[in-house]
């Protein structure tokens, strides 16, 4: 049950909080306006595929919530807007259900409320000693998932007075999993970006995507601030502000984990137009969470709401740059300045090729 308190905690927090971190990057690439763009805007397709499935649009419902029986509300609503838009989702950690099947309605319900929308399950890094692939195979039979996430979050971890901080060991448990699974495998972080190297050791355990979750949206650190000053605990309090902004923005971990696996971009996509920018950078998809916390805990209908306002932007996007598809507006050329560039630039990225296309 501390898992099933955690959760719900960490949904009050960003509901009524700011917890976002800064920087994602975005702010610093910009598109090359086509005057001309020679397109009709109605001809404009968003459909895109992903592992296989067909979306309306590159964009998810990250994972976020369930494993409390509050829950079940905010998935239900969530996957019922996923269904309608054509677009896919993501549950939270399942390791509350696998903890207590009494909970495991809480992640059913949005197979349940989306039968034909791509569903992944979702695990963490942290807690692979504790299971085998039966126990994983019983989260992606519990949601009839499409793929499964295995999140990494380290930093929340290093933070927590509860953290799980053992790393040795993760990526050949990784690669025994994305191996023996019976579905794909996307490893995704949550809020401190994935670097080049390690994308490198992703991509050599076989894993099928990646989902650089980089720095700009929710900071899981300053989360475990407000839960922190719950507690009265005043080194977790201190060490979630001193790393609140920790990690590799999320435009800079795109180009980073570019190993040519598919990439899911998440961290501070707070709309269509970063969408857009995402897709320019290199990402495959993109996915947000932090602006349907609140439109989840109301109705369905707040949450498809917000997600057309992303996906009218990505459209406006994509006319302003004569991008037909997806696959033209990732390569319509770019500017990239400020802290990206130079970002790019220390790590070796050929950031100036991103104009020349």
């Amino acid at each position: 049950m501390v898992t099933s308190k955690r959760k719900m905690e960490h949904l009050d927090i960003c509901t009524r909080e700011n917890v976002e971190s800064k920087g994602s990057g975005f702010e610093d690439v910009e598109f090359i306006h086509r005057c001309l763009p020679e397109i009709n805007k109605s001809e404009i397709s968003t459909s895109t595929t992903f592992l296989g499935h067909k979306f309306n649009a590159p964009l998810m419902i990250a994972s976020m919530t369930g494993g409390h029986p509050c829950t079940m509300e905010v998935n239900a609503n969530l996957a019922m807007a996923a269904e309608e838009l054509g677009l896919g989702m993501g549950v939270g950690s399942q390791r509350a259900a696998l903890e207590d099947p009494k909970l495991e309605d809480t992640y059913r319900i949005v197979r349940d409320k989306a039968p034909h929308a791509f569903i992944y399950g979702n695990i963490g890094a942290p807690q692979l000693s504790e299971y085998t692939i039966e126990d994983i195979e019983r989260a992606v039979s519990m949601i009839d998932a499409d793929a499964m996430a295995i999140h990494l979050n380290f930093l929340q971890e290093a933070i927590q007075p509860e953290g799980e901080v053992d790393a040795r060991g993760i990526i050949d448990r990784i690669a025994a999993i994305a191996e023996g699974l019976s579905v794909p495998v996307i490893v995704k972080e949550t809020g401190a970006g994935i670097c080049h190297g390690d994308a490198y050791m992703l991509k050599k355990a076989g894993v099928a995507a990646l989902d650089v979750g980089g720095r700009g949206g929710t900071s899981w650190a300053g989360v475990e601030v407000f839960r922190a000053r719950m507690e009265q605990d005043s080194i977790s309090e201190h060490l979630g502000i001193k790393f609140w902004d920790w990690g590799i923005p999320t435009a800079v971990s795109i180009v980073e984990a570019d190993m040519g696996l598919p990439l899911i971009a998440t961290g501070g996509i707070r709309d269509g137009v970063m969408v857009a920018k995402a897709l320019a950078l290199g990402a495959s998809m993109s996915s947000v969470a932090l602006p349907l916390v609140s439109a989840a805990r109301i109705s369905s209908e707040k949450v498809k709401r917000t997600l057309e306002l992303y996906i009218e932007e990505l459209k406006a996007v994509m006319f302003l740059t004569g991008s037909r598809t997806p696959e033209e507006i990732r390569r319509a050329p770019i500017i990239i300045s400020g802290k990206t560039r130079d970002a790019l630039e220390a790590r070796g990225f050929n950031w100036k090729a991103f104009a020349q296309r």
